[in-house]
Parts: C-alpha cells; sequence; structure tokens
C-alpha cells in the first residue's frame, strides 16, 4: 500500500504524523545511528535512520513536499526524486503513521514477559488500577513536589551517608543477617516491609516518569509462585524528552529503595535498642541495601542496564557490545565500520559490567570467608 501523494504540484501535500505518534532522540544500535517510531495505537516501534528521521521530525503539516526536500538537500547535498518519497510515505502509510492515512490496526496486548497475556495459579498477571496514567498522575500531584531539588538533594546526602557507614560497619549488618535468619518473626516482618519497598520501588518510577511527561501503561500485580511482586509499566519511556530525565525515572525505584530504610537506619544507629532489635534492624538494612543495590547493576533487564544504556546513548546495549568485542577481538574488518562513538560506548560498557561482575564475585567470596570465620 501506498500514499497518494500530489505532485503537480508538491507543495499542495503537507504529510504530517498521526497525532501522538511518538519519535525518539538518536540512539546506537550496533553500527547505525537509528530514531525509534512507535504508533501508541498498535503498541507497534520502528526503527528509521538519521536521513529519514530529518524528514519525518517535519512532517507537522506546515511543510510541503517541496520545501521538506529543499531542506533536505541544504543538510545532505541531495535532493530527493519521486521514487524516495513515495518509497518513505509509503513506508509511513502501512504503518499508519501519517495523519489522514488508514490507522494500523490494534495489537493484542502482551505482557513484558513476553507472548499474550496469561493468567494461570502458577504464572500471569493482574492490572490493579483502571486507569494506570490517571493513577500515576493522582499520586504525582500528591508527592510530586518532593522531586525539587531542596528535597532531592538532602535526601541524596542522606542516602550516601546511610550506605557509606553500612560498609563501615559491613561485618555487623553482616551479623545481623545472619541472626535475622535465626528469627522466623522478625525475618517475616523484615520480609513484608521489603515486599512493600518493591512495591513503592514500582510506584516511583510512575511518578517520575510523569513528571517528565511519561505515560504509564499498567500497574499491577506480577507473580511467578512464589515470587509476587508489583510492577509499572511506563509506556513512552524511550520517548521522553530528555537523556537524564529518562536516567532519572530509571533510578527512582532504587532511590526509594534507599529512601524506605533512612528511618530504620536512624533507629538503629541512634536509638537505645536491645541486641535482637539492633541485629534485626542491621539485618534489615544490608537486605534492603543489596536489594536496592542489586537494580543498579547494569545487566539486562536491570534498571542499571537502563541507565547504562541511556549514558552510552544506545538502545539494545549489551547485545551491540558482544557483537563488536566478537569482531574486535577476531580483528575482523566489519569492527572498523564502527563509528568512533559506538566503539567508545561498547566498550566502556563491556569493560565496566565486567567489573561490576567480578566485584560481586569478590563481595561473595568476601561474605563467605566471613560466615566461615564467625
Amino acid at each position: 500500500m501506498t500514499v497518494p501523494v500530489d505532485h503537480r504540484p508538491t507543495d499542495r501535500y503537507r504529510p504530517s504524523l498521526r497525532t501522538g505518534v511518538l519519535v525518539s532522540e538518536a540512539f546506537l544500535l550496533g553500527a547505525r545511528t537509528v530514531h525509534l517510531v512507535k504508533d501508541p495505537r498498535s503498541g507497534r516501534s520502528y526503527e528509521v535512520g538519521v536521513k529519514e528521521h530529518f524528514l519525518i521530525a517535519r512532517m507537522d503539516g506546515t511543510r510541503g513536499l517541496d520545501e521538506l526536500g529543499a531542506e533536505y538537500a541544504a543538510e545532505y547535498g541531495k535532493r530527493l526524486g519521486d521514487a524516495n518519497w513515495q518509497r518513505l510515505l509509503g513506508m509511513l502509510g502501512v504503518r499508519g503513521l501519517l495523519a489522514g492515512g488508514p490507522a494500523s490496526p490494534q495489537t493484542e496486548t502482551t505482557d513484558s514477559w513476553g507472548g499474550p497475556p496469561r493468567r494461570t495459579l502458577l504464572r500471569g498477571t493482574l492490572p490493579l488500577v483502571a486507569d494506570a496514567d490517571a493513577t500515576a498522575e493522582r499520586l504525582h500531584r500528591a508527592v510530586g513536589f518532593l522531586l525539587a531539588a531542596p528535597f532531592m538533594v538532602p535526601l541524596l546526602l542522606l542516602i550516601t551517608a546511610m550506605e557509606a557507614v553500612a560498609v563501615a560497619r559491613l561485618g555487623e549488618l553482616v551479623d545481623g543477617a545472619v541472626a535475622l535468619f535465626t528469627n522466623p518473626v522478625l525475618l517475616a516482618g523484615a520480609a513484608a516491609l521489603l515486599w512493600f519497598s518493591t512495591a513503592l520501588h514500582e510506584l516511583a518510577h510512575g511518578v517520575v516518569a510523569r513528571r517528565y511527561g511519561g505515560q504509564v501503561a499498567e500497574i499491577g500485580l506480577r507473580w511467578r509462585l512464589p515470587v509476587v511482586i508489583m510492577y509499572c509499566t511506563v509506556d513512552n519511556y524511550l520517548y521522553l524528552r530528555d537523556r537524564w530525565h529518562r536516567i532519572a525515572t530509571a533510578g527512582a525505584g532504587a532511590v526509594m529503595n534507599l529512601a524506605v530504610l533512612l528511618p530504620f537506619c536512624a533507629v538503629w544507629l541512634f536509638a537505645p535498642v536491645d541486641d535482637a532489635t539492633g541485629e534485626a534492624l542491621a539485618g534489615l538494612l544490608l537486605l534492603g541495601s543489596v536489594q536496592a543495590l542489586a537494580m543498579l547493576v547494569p545487566f539486562p533487564p536491570l534498571d542499571g542496564y537502563k541507565i547504562a544504556a541511556q549514558l552510552c546513548g544506545a538502545t539494545g546495549l549489551a547485545a551491540s557490545s558482544k557483537e563488536y568485542v566478537r569482531l574486535a577481538v577476531r580483528r575482523d574488518p566489519a569492527a572498523k565500520a564502527y563509528p568512533r562513538r559506538a566503539r567508545t560506548a561498547y566498550l566502556a560498557y563491556t569493560a565496566g559490567s565486567t567489573l561490576v561482575l567480578a566485584a560481586i564475585l569478590a563481595a561473595v567470596v568476601a561474605l563467605i570467608v566471613h560466615l566461615l570465620a564467625r
């Protein structure tokens, strides 16, 4: 299918994208630089190149094809012929992205685990609110003021201080965690609190996304027994206007996990409590910190991976890095086709994730040694 275009004169046709179509910033993908274009009706996303994006970003209904072609020629030194226009507009039309053209059919909703949504006793999802985006907006109106710098800067400083104390007194925290696991009542209480922290983690993603113009598609429960967790799906995360907005959205959950621990840390440090309570608080501080920091590990699909991808300006970062390193190690000529920015990003991610993995293994070994010595 192609979109009819009146070329006599070409300025009579002023293409524009369908209302609601999302266009992302530039991302690295392998050796290429791409933009993502998403149809919110069907939920489908498409990759387009830099040159296609140059034209698509200017299709606002105010420019005719002659004007678009002139801007393209000024940027790239080459005018587009009728065949080029037919190909581009036909592609957009077939995908239902052009205003005035047929819309692409809605696709069946799928859950983020892949495949059509299913609900069984052992596995499934359950939306908890009818309008997740409206719920996130109400939460943002209620607590969004806490995201302002006068609140966030002291909070982040307190969290940093708490984690510094945790590292300095790590032995006490490990002993407290061991003691916590020997007390079923206190362990159940700590588990309930950590689950509640996880729920707040997910809501924090949604509230911060709403602050930056994101849309929350779903808030609910997901289970793969015996694990039951809350989830919050930000539908247009990759299309948020600014890279730092995306990083803030991805990191919001871990910050919330750590913020929940602050009052318990204060009681552990400053309140006169008995030994059993002190050990339980120390164990809770260790388990909660591990829970939060684990989400910042830069491996997919964790929040830390999303942050790393945004810092590198890439989509599909792990797969692209693996492929580039494979080519580079084999001295494959294809590795030279990668632009310098891509090479830097993929090598930095590979080195950084390797160091993180080594640090995790070292921490596990140190923990085992400590427990054996104890």
